[in-house]
Formats: structure tokens, C-alpha cells, sequence
């Protein structure tokens, strides 16, 4: 088994521990190469997470991981950019810090195509009054976390997301209890972001719950781009 020191400098820009209910935890993240739609989990978890792996620990894993391994994508051409698309995105807020979001016309699209049109025209009309009041996110609440966690069609770091939009990941639950059984590994899949974020499910067997992984994850230990750390593995600090 290696040490957790080999991995604790990945991101130093991201503080290693951090104190939650008065118990200091570990947050390492792993990095790894460019993940492939159609990869393996479990396979990604032995080859890069279970060499550090010890019983107690709970790994986070990207949301967008879990997608790209389950082939929840839709490829840019199966896209058909209609003219409320076009016109909805000119007016959509951008996400620093939070990726691309609908202003980018081929996401509105697909937006358009999970909710339909009178639920996002509803929605684009709500946000927009929201801004009169200082209001953020109110499109994103109304159209709901489909929408929210898709990803993709942008190629700020990895070339390869240009060409495909990333939807949300199916069954999460199980993809998690899926990994533990396989591999024995704890973990947890989360839409994580600069903003904070959710965690979507959690393995039958961790030893960790909802309050205590949120806020773990809440400032994004991971980070959001060429970091390509899409895992991060969580440890109670023992007293020495």
C-alpha cells in the first residue's frame, strides 16, 4: 500500500485537510490520465485509488467520471440548433467558476430538448426577473439538476468535450455500490463546483454520510479543469 504523502501535493492550491465537527480529515486528490467515454469504473478505481486505499477511507468521484464511463453523452451532431435556442442562450448569465453553462447554444438546446419548451421558456423568463431582484440560479432551479450537471460541448481544457455534451449520470446509487462490491472501495459520486455542490450517492458500506461528504467537498478539492483529478480520497486524521 502506498502512502497518502505521495498524493498530497496534487493540487496545492487546495488545502490537504480540513476540520469538520471538530475532527481533522484528509482530502487527497488523484490524478489520472484523460478518462475515455466507455472506460471501466471499477478498473479506474483499482489502477489509481485502491493502491491508497485503506478501510474507513471514502473516495469522491466526478460526476461527469461516472457519465463518461456509463456513455451518458449526446454527440454535438445529433444536436439540431433551433432558433429559440439561439435566442434564449444570448440571454442566459455565465457560470465563472462553474463551467459553461446555457449561454452556450448547444446546451440550451439540449436543455430544451430533456425539459421542453414551455418549462424552459417559463424558466428563462423567471431567471430574468430574478435578476431584476439579485437573484442567481433561477433558471438552474426550475429546469433541475439534469440540466445543472450537463457538461460538455466546450473544449477549455480536453479537446474531446468539444464534440459531446456530458448529461448526468443514470443510477448513480448504483454505480457506487457497483464499485464497492467490485473493488471494495467506499465512495461517493458528487456534482461538485467553485459554487459547492451535491452529493449524489453514496456507497452502501461508507462510513461517511450525506452532512459530513458536503462538507468535505464543499470547497472542491478536485478543482474544475486541467487538474484532471476526478477522484479524491477522504481519511480521518488519526492523533499521533
Amino acid at each position: 500500500m502506498r502512502s497518502i504523502d505521495e498524493i498530497s501535493k496534487t493540487n496545492p492550491e487546495k488545502p490537504l485537510t480540513k476540520e469538520v465537527n471538530g475532527k481533522e480529515y484528509y482530502r487527497c486528490p488523484i490524478h489520472t490520465h484523460q478518462i475515455k467515454v466507455g472506460e471501466n469504473l471499477s478498473d479506474l478505481m483499482r489502477q489509481y485509488v485502491l493502491p491508497y486505499f485503506q478501510e474507513g477511507d471514502v473516495v469522491y468521484i466526478s460526476e461527469k467520471i461516472v457519465s463518461l464511463c456509463q456513455k451518458d453523452i449526446i454527440p454535438k451532431e445529433n444536436v439540431k440548433i433551433s432558433g429559440l435556442a439561439k435566442f434564449l442562450s444570448r440571454f442566459a448569465s455565465t457560470n465563472d467558476g462553474a463551467g459553461i453553462g446555457v449561454h452556450n447554444v448547444y446546451k440550451m438546446q439540449v436543455t430544451i430538448m430533456l425539459c421542453g419548451k414551455p418549462k424552459v421558456m417559463y424558466a428563462a423568463l423567471a431567471a430574468g426577473v430574478g435578476k431584476i431582484f439579485g437573484k442567481k440560479g433561477v433558471f438552474y432551479e426550475i429546469t433541475g439538476p439534469q440540466v445543472a450537471g450537463l457538461d460538455g460541448f466546450y473544449s477549455t481544457y480536453f479537446e474531446d468535450y468539444k464534440n459531446f455534451g456530458i448529461l448526468s449520470p443514470k443510477n448513480p446509487d448504483k454505480a457506487v455500490a457497483k464499485v464497492e462490491e467490485e473493488t471494495g472501495i467506499h465512495c461517493c459520486v458528487a456534482d461538485i463546483n467553485d459554487f459547492g455542490g451535491e452529493v449524489l450517492a453514496i456507497s452502501p458500506k461508507s462510513s461517511m454520510d450525506k452532512p459530513l461528504l458536503q462538507a468535505l467537498l464543499k470547497d472542491n478539492p478536485a478543482g474544475n479543469g486541467h487538474e484532471m483529478t476526478p477522484f479524491v480520497l477522504m481519511r480521518e486524521k488519526k492523533a499521533e
